[in-house]
């Protein structure tokens, strides 16, 4: 596997994909303050200094993995839009999903309902499909079961086989997708 220092540059239709800097730490904690955000994540608002540690794992995912996460910015006026991307958190979870990439996102209130995150993880899943699957044979994604529009946005972008487990001490749906299909 060739490995990432850096978030490659991603491009759609409507979207850049790109790597984090701290420019981006005032935009990722306000979204990730924002209730609407967390409402099926974690439920609560994350801190400052919490989205602050969350924009240096980003960073040091890439470093240390060879995968993360991409800031998502609308291509028309470059503004900000989200996050997406797969990571290794070592989660506490039944299944396990340790050593397997785990895709999430998370798009700030104004940006949802449009699409732009199905284009994302789209997008996302057909770099993991190239750079990843000779590592890793599958990829993984969790959720909250009553996130109904996230389960959508997985499906869409190749996700299935559905299993009820948890994570942490509540219930969480598994999702898995092979990689390099």
């Amino acid at each position: 596997m060739t490995r990432f220092r850096s978030a490659p540059c991603l491009e759609t239709d409507r979207l850049l994909l790109r790597a984090h800097s701290l420019a981006d730490f005032e935009d990722s904690a306000a979204m990730w303050a924002d209730p609407q955000v967390v409402a099926h994540i974690s439920g609560v608002p994350s801190t400052a200094d919490q989205s602050w540690s969350r924009v240096l794992r980003y960073i040091g995912h890439w470093q240390a993995l060879g995968f993360g996460y991409w800031v998502i910015v609308d291509k028309a006026d470059g503004s900000f839009l989200g996050e997406a991307g797969l990571a290794d958190y070592h989660r506490d979870t039944e299944p396990s999903i340790k050593g397997v990439p785990e895709a999430g996102w998370a798009l700030k209130p104004s940006a949802q309902g449009k699409g732009l995150a199905t284009e994302a993880v789209t997008a996302v899943m057909a770099w993991a499909d190239e750079a990843l699957a000779k590592e890793f044979p599958m990829a993984c994604a969790i959720f909250d079961p009553a996130h109904t529009a996230s389960v959508r946005v997985a499906n869409k972008a190749g996700f299935g086989n559905p299993v009820m487990g948890t994570f942490g001490d509540k219930d969480a749906l598994f999702l898995e997708r092979t990689l390099g299909t």
